[in-house]
């Protein structure tokens, strides 16, 4: 049977699979579901959830167990920042100074050490946010010499052109696995817990799985 024909619970099993053989992590995307939709998945024992907007994730996180790693997928504006720090278990999409300074203002006030992913854009759609790859090493290096104490850079994320073209897709996820391996070796990085890719959705994770990626954010998928 082909996957996208299977029942939901059968076909998050067969993703889990995929991310265990990967040794990945699957991120469920919540955005416009029930939270009985997602509580399936919670009970099914899955704990890795995430939201696009900041309003989202706190009507979300009010309303669903303490215990889920909440991740924050979408753009984020600095003056959210302090409506998230106390629970947020990652911030994928970092692509500025000013925001880890807030980030790391805020953090500072609850006592946290925030993880953190750098958002880095090869999609050609314009609508799409993060540092072009040429910027990450001289990013890290303002970073390294800020000595930004409540933050970790734990890796990268990014998202791939929304296209049928998977020798494209492919493609620019290598782009991204490579700059994760030259960023890893660094010396402006702690390679310890410089860990991370967090690459591939609904459409590509597959793809994203075979080029390298450690976190997968999957949604409509699994809610159909």
């Amino acid at each position: 049977m082909c996957q996208y024909q299977m029942e939901p619970e059968m076909l998050y099993k067969e993703i889990q699979r995929e991310c265990i053989e990967k040794n990945a992590i699957l991120v469920i995307v919540s955005k416009n579901q029930s939270l009985e939709a997602i509580k399936a998945y919670y009970d099914l024992g899955h704990r890795d959830f995430a939201e696009n907007r900041v309003q989202n994730l706190l009507e979300r996180k009010d309303a669903l167990p303490a215990d889920i790693r909440w991740h924050l997928i979408g753009h984020l504006q600095s003056n959210k920042v302090k409506n998230i720090i106390k629970f947020v278990h990652l911030i994928h999409t970092v692509d500025s100074l000013k925001l880890l300074e807030e980030i790391s203002s805020q953090a500072e006030k609850e006592g946290r050490i925030i993880p953190v992913l750098i958002q880095i854009k090869v999609a050609e759609e314009e609508s799409k946010y993060g540092l072009y790859p040429s910027a990450l090493s001289g990013f890290l290096q303002e970073v390294f010499e800020r000595k930004f104490e409540f933050i970790q850079v734990r890796g990268l994320m990014a998202m791939a052109t929304f296209t049928a073209d998977e020798s494209q897709i492919r493609a620019e996820f290598q782009t991204i696995h490579t700059l994760f391996e030259e960023s890893k070796s660094s010396p402006y990085i702690d390679s310890s817990i410089f860990t991370e890719i967090s690459m591939g959705m609904s459409s590509d994770y597959k793809i994203a799985l075979e080029s390298g990626s450690t976190m997968i954010r999957v949604g409509s998928l699994l809610f159909q």
